[in-house]
């Protein structure tokens, strides 16, 4: 069976993705025993956040800072598997890439030039964005797909 470029291109993608996204989730495995670390790192944003970004902490990020702090790093495990078994990536992609974009707007980053640069930024949105349409049916999956001729 031939496998086309894209397709290999975009199966290298998930398996970048999924080791970064591995090790984003191992670095917060902390948050499980400590919900107070990501309430800390809300607050400090807080204090120096755009109008839109305190807003968004004061209504969302920190009334729910306890559950967020064992979710975000449970989810980024679970797509970081979903990624390197290729096994769920299109749907994993667009969960994480919802969830990339909320940190983007409480860290108060997305909105700024400098946003244009930053390694967090552009390069990881446009790579799950692209795992999330193209996805489907890669290659040297962990478990076959059948994938329409």
């Amino acid at each position: 069976m031939t496998h086309s470029s894209h397709a290999v291109a975009l199966r290298i993608l998930s398996l970048a993705m999924g080791v970064f996204l591995l090790f984003m989730g191992l670095d917060k495995l902390d948050w499980f025993l400590d919900g107070g670390l990501l309430t800390q790192q809300l607050q400090e944003w807080r204090g120096k956040a755009s109008p839109l970004a305190q807003w968004y902490l004061e209504v969302i990020a920190l009334p729910a800072a306890p559950v967020f702090a064992r979710v975000v790093p449970a989810a980024e495990l679970a797509a970081a598997a979903a990624f390197i078994l290729g096994v769920g990536v299109r749907p994993a992609a667009a969960l994480a890439l919802l969830m990339v974009i909320n940190f983007h707007i409480a860290a108060d980053v997305m909105f700024r030039y400098d946003y244009l640069w930053n390694a967090y930024g552009p390069p990881v949105l446009g790579a799950l964005a692209a795992l999330a349409v193209g996805g489907r049916y890669l290659p040297f999956s962990a478990f076959k797909s059948r994938a329409p001729l």
